[in-house]
């Protein structure tokens, strides 16, 4: 067995695993917001409350952080929960649970779902895109996450768009203090943003990036424009990551993964830019869902590794 805790802003979510990849059980809690040392006792609570449910003791357990982990300081950085910032949280959770924790970005844990028993299961080399509130990114090989020396490998959001024309530059400002970001332009927001643009608005109160994916289909000329340029922004931010890592299979998950005619629509566009105009790698729809995360977390731990 091992356990699989993901640590969002809102919920702290965890599930029990079996090594077939079974799930046995799921509890979740509220997130206490902005107090580290109340996150640290809610997250150990949970993992004993859901052993305790189950039957077991002493888990393997790996957690998915919205955010990094510096391989320089050991603490953690670049995540919007910034109570959480300059901890040590793979530490001081492995000290009040007593026994060793793995962490990674929320972004790679959802790769590495997928590429053992979701999407892209069998495939060598996988990069999994997160399209929801941010744009986050994982790469795995061979079932292993990469991280990367500074600890940001897979930050494909934080990239200029690349080949931006002049209507795309210098782009929206990003949290990150630069502007033009992967992110400011294929997270759903921005979809939403251009969709504003498109009619004239400054405002559209009710409208979210799945409200334009369906007002496209019932034939919304605005709706549908939106829609095109976002497919082509995500053809050429992927194209971008072909050129760089080639991966085997690209999953898309978040809430705009689930806009169905990107599978058809980028893939058709992506080769134009791509080096040597040449693609036949698979864009793909994730198995998991919303469980891709937490699932990934609990398979930071590998089997050979997961004895209990």
């Amino acid at each position: 067995m091992r356990i699989g805790v993901d640590l969002g802003g809102t919920k702290i979510e965890a599930i029990v695993i079996a090594p077939s990849g079974r799930e046995v059980a799921r509890k979740r809690v509220p997130a206490p917001h902005g107090n580290y040392d109340n996150t640290i006792v809610a997250i150990r609570d949970l993992v004993l409350a859901i052993e305790a449910e189950v039957g077991i003791a002493a888990t393997p357990v790996g957690m998915g952080i919205p955010g990094a982990t510096s391989p320089r300081t050991g603490l953690f950085k670049n995540g919007n929960s910034t109570w959480l910032i300059g901890h040590s949280i793979d530490t001081d959770l492995a000290a009040a649970l007593g026994r060793p924790v793995r962490v990674a970005n929320d972004a790679n844990c959802f790769a590495l779902s997928e590429a053992i028993d979701g999407a892209a299961r069998g495939a060598e080399s996988v990069f999994g895109v997160i399209l929801g509130t941010g744009t986050g990114g994982g790469l795995v090989v061979r079932q292993r996450v990469q991280v990367g020396r500074n600890g940001i490998a897979g930050e494909w959001g934080h990239n200029p768009l690349p080949w931006a024309d002049d209507s795309e530059r210098p782009g929206p400002a990003c949290y990150c203090g630069h502007s033009g970001c992967i992110e400011t332009f294929l997270s759903g927001g921005a979809l939403v943003r251009t969709y504003r643009h498109e009619i004239g608005k400054d405002s559209c109160p009710d409208v979210d990036a799945p409200w334009v994916h369906q007002a496209a289909l019932k034939g919304d000329a605005a709706a549908q424009a939106a829609l095109d340029k976002y497919t082509n922004q995500l053809a050429r931010a992927l194209a971008h990551i072909i050129n760089i890592f080639d991966p085997d299979v690209i999953v898309l998950g978040g809430g705009v993964s689930n806009v169905d005619l990107l599978y058809e629509a980028v893939p058709k566009l992506w080769s134009r830019w791509a080096f040597g105009n040449e693609v036949t790698t698979p864009l793909v729809k994730n198995v998991h869902g919303d469980s891709s995360g937490v699932r990934g977390a609990a398979w930071l731990w590998p089997p050979e590794e997961a004895k209990t």
